[in-house]
């Protein structure tokens, strides 16, 4: 860990000499990886020289405490070991946490999708009830939300929506949602007041940069057709609606929201171009089976993570045990809750990783 921390602490002027570098300062985007690799650093520097501070400050303190005949100074040096102490303890487990390596896509904004699982009209209304808390949770981060795509049924819900959420550390908040989210309450149809369960399920990609995913444009096929929508509604008379197929994967994305053919275009290329990524890093993951077995539910899109249950006022994430009896409060943005249980989990195992 030690030459760890003084390899940090030694790139540090050699990034700030490359900031000053013409062949660097003419390029926006390495002058942003730069300042980000900075961020990321200085606190694990800092931490570092404070420590060895307390460490000679202790010295110094021990040595006095060693030649102190006084009683009533030798009690205010022992105090002040073991504030020292405590504040050296304190400071190792926050190196130990800075020196945990970051996800590289956790300050990356996001493509979530929620889709409409099994049952029905009900799962339909309740994936745009989820997509309208993730609005909400967006809105309280003063994080933009943009909707690339969205499917609506006649009864008011989304069989599908694809939004893209602008935001700093929008990947690192969100990226734990991906998974069914699992609904138990009586539909507003159900004359006999039967509970019913339904499915949702989300997935939350990193954005993707032209530079994180080469599209050949060889490997496309785009198709144009007219739009449509519920009850004859968004019906265009020209061809803007867009279809893009990705042939190497056979991947395709479809947009017709928007009445510009060149607009869906730039959407489903987005849309397209972080799919790709997404599965290019599942990829990698699935490559690194300890670390696929370590993930507190992350990429896993099969695996049931929460359970809003309405006639309890419930809302449980299995994967932490977490549960909250302020189920109308988390479908108004309020995710917080588990969002940081899971990130501590997945920090704990971190740490236990890395020793």
């Amino acid at each position: 860990m030690w030459d760890k921390l003084e390899s940090v602490t030694a790139r540090i002027p050699e990034l700030e000499r490359q900031l000053s570098d013409p062949s660097v300062t003419g390029n926006p985007r390495e002058m942003q990886r730069i300042g980000r690799e900075l961020a990321e650093l200085r606190p694990v520097a800092a931490a570092h020289v404070r420590y060895r501070q307390i460490e000679q400050e202790l010295a110094d303190n021990r040595a006095l405490q060693d030649g102190e005949t006084d009683p009533a100074m030798k009690a205010m040096v022992r105090e002040e070991i073991d504030r020292l102490t405590s504040e050296m303890d304190r400071l190792m487990e926050e190196i130990r946490a800075l020196l945990v390596p970051k996800d590289p896509n956790d300050e990356k904004n996001i493509l979530i999708e929620i889709r409409a699982g099994a049952g029905g009209d009900e799962a339909s209304a309740f994936a745009g009830e989820l997509f309208r808390a993730y609005g909400m949770y967006a809105e309280s981060k003063r994080w933009k939300v943009e909707i690339l795509s969205r499917s609506e049924t006649g009864l008011g819900g989304s069989k599908e929506v694809i939004a893209m959420i602008e935001g700093r550390g929008a990947y690192s908040r969100l990226k734990y949602e991906s998974g069914v989210h699992r609904v138990q309450r009586v539909p507003a149809t159900e004359a006999g007041g039967r509970i019913h369960t339904s499915t949702v399920t989300v997935a939350v990609m990193p954005e993707a940069e032209e530079v994180d995913v080469q599209i050949q444009p060889d490997d496309l096929r785009i198709d144009v057709f007219r739009s449509s929508g519920p009850g004859g509604q968004s019906v265009n008379t020209t061809d803007s609606a867009v279809r893009i197929t990705h042939v190497p994967t056979g991947l395709v994305v479809q947009c017709q929201d928007e009445k510009s053919q060149l607009k869906n275009k730039s959407k489903a290329l987005k849309i397209l171009r972080s799919r790709l990524y997404d599965a290019e890093i599942a990829k990698r993951q699935s490559e690194r089976a300890d670390l696929r077995r370590s993930q507190v539910g992350t990429g896993d899109r099969s695996e049931r993570i929460r359970t809003y249950n309405f006639p309890q006022n419930r809302v449980t994430d299995h994967r932490v045990g977490l549960t909250l009896h302020q189920l109308s409060a988390v479908l108004d943005g309020g995710f917080d809750p588990f969002i940081d249980a899971l990130t501590s989990q997945a920090q704990v195992e971190a740490l236990r990783k890395t020793g």
